[in-house]
């Protein structure tokens, strides 16, 4: 266990929690580069994706993919395509990134769009 990097144990301790409450619920997981914002949910009994959205997409307007606003955006639009695909409750999975700044900023986008998590 030592090999492992603290973000893979971090990743593996939320991915095992989320186990844990049942995958009943649609999964919006979030990935967070230098330089991007990437959020998806996820149908993991059918295996599918059900919406995604992420700042590389030509309908963002945002300057840079680099900050708290692109993330809100980000939040705002993977928002909307779910509730285009009749999602409105999903479990947030984080992955091994903290909840803060970027993550957090886009978590709560999602929340005033109408996803409930």
């Amino acid at each position: 266990m030592a090999n492992i990097s603290q973000f893979k144990r971090r990743q593996q301790r939320v991915r095992s929690k989320l186990r844990k409450r049942g995958l009943t619920k649609p999964r919006l997981s979030v990935h967070r580069t230098s330089r991007h914002m990437y959020a998806q949910i996820i149908d993991d009994a059918a295996g599918t994706t059900v919406a995604a959205a992420s700042t590389l997409d030509k309908s963002s307007k945002v300057k840079t993919g680099a900050d708290s606003a692109a993330a809100a955006d980000v939040g705002k639009r993977v928002a909307e395509a779910a509730k285009k695909a009749g999602v409105k409750e999903v479990i947030f999975d984080r992955g091994g990134f903290l909840f803060h700044g970027r993550v957090k900023a886009l978590a709560d986008a999602a929340r005033e769009g109408g996803l409930e998590f």
